[in-house]
């Protein structure tokens, strides 16, 4: 029993260490009516959804992510615009595996609007020691598959909401997210946006998993990603020409980066410059307005 012992505290003092992610809501949903807890393993959210209209839907449009500044999140502007964009990315493809997705100009039976809410920066120093212990371990082991967790301090956080509205501007689906990132499963980079950039990738498949089934993301059995989102994630062109707007996956490029710890900037084009891209018009006011809330 020593050794199953031993690494369950290996993994509780790994995933102890994270940053803790606040679950706020920021006011960008047009409703919180009606919300409930749905909790992973390392991830807290809120949700609500209609599985029936959902399910029904057939066509989606993407609005830009938006990730404004705010007091006590100390990423730059150019740093928030490229964890957003990873967000807006990431849907692209994960509701491109149910729904066709379309332009900002054309009409679709839903529109997802996400909202970055906070973002613990990641510890430029911390990871730039975690990635030295992990080539020294190289270095004094090579060949020996023993993987070195991230030194469990500095690391980075995120929160999101989001909602699915229809034609008509009701609610479908809503969800407030806050994931922080943990000495295991997330990689180290040097860069202030590493981990928020990383756990983009996260809130948006469980988002897409929502919109897509109808119920909560959180729970048995992860599936395989398909086949056809391969070849995107290596940097090709993705399903639907509207996804287009968020730039493409950086691909091997980027895969070797995270590997090396580089910052994302350094391998991640971002979004395309197109009027695609921009806000979209239609995104909701705050709660309190007279636009339609819930159905």
């Amino acid at each position: 029993m020593r050794l199953p012992r031993t690494a369950l505290m290996s993994v509780a003092l790994a995933l102890g260490g994270c940053a803790t992610a606040p679950l706020e809501r920021a006011g960008s949903l047009r409703s919180y009516d009606r919300m409930s807890d749905a909790n992973g393993l390392v991830t807290r959210s809120q949700i609500r959804m209609n599985k029936k209209d959902l399910l029904a839907a057939k066509t989606i449009r993407i609005a830009s992510t938006a990730f404004p500044a705010r007091p006590g999140v100390a990423l730059n502007d150019k740093e928030r615009r490229l964890v957003a964009n990873a967000v807006s990315r990431e849907l692209c493809l994960r509701l491109s595996e149910r729904f066709r997705i379309v332009s900002n100009d054309d009409d679709a039976d839903l529109t997802v609007q996400a909202t970055v809410t906070h973002a613990t920066p990641t510890s430029a120093t911390a990871s730039g020691a975690s990635k030295a212990l992990s080539i020294a371990k190289t270095v004094a082991l090579p060949g020996v598959p023993v993987p070195v967790p991230r030194l469990p301090v500095g690391l980075g956080s995120l929160s999101v909401e989001a909602e699915a509205r229809d034609f008509a501007g009701f609610q479908k689906a809503a969800m407030v997210w806050a994931r922080s990132a943990n000495s295991i499963s997330n990689s180290a980079r040097v860069a202030n946006e590493g981990d928020a950039y990383d756990l983009a990738a996260d809130f948006g498949a469980d988002f897409a998993k929502l919109v897509t089934t109808g119920e909560s993301p959180f729970g048995g059995i992860a599936a395989l990603p398909p086949m056809e989102s391969i070849p995107v994630r290596l940097g090709g062109a993705p399903k639907y020409v509207a996804c287009e707007a968020f730039g493409r996956f950086p691909g091997l490029t980027g895969l070797a980066g995270q590997g090396l710890g580089l910052p994302p900037a350094w391998t991640d084009s971002g979004a395309k410059d197109s009027p695609a891209n921009s806000p979209d018009p239609a995104s909701p006011p705050g709660p309190g307005s007279e636009q339609p809330l819930t159905q």
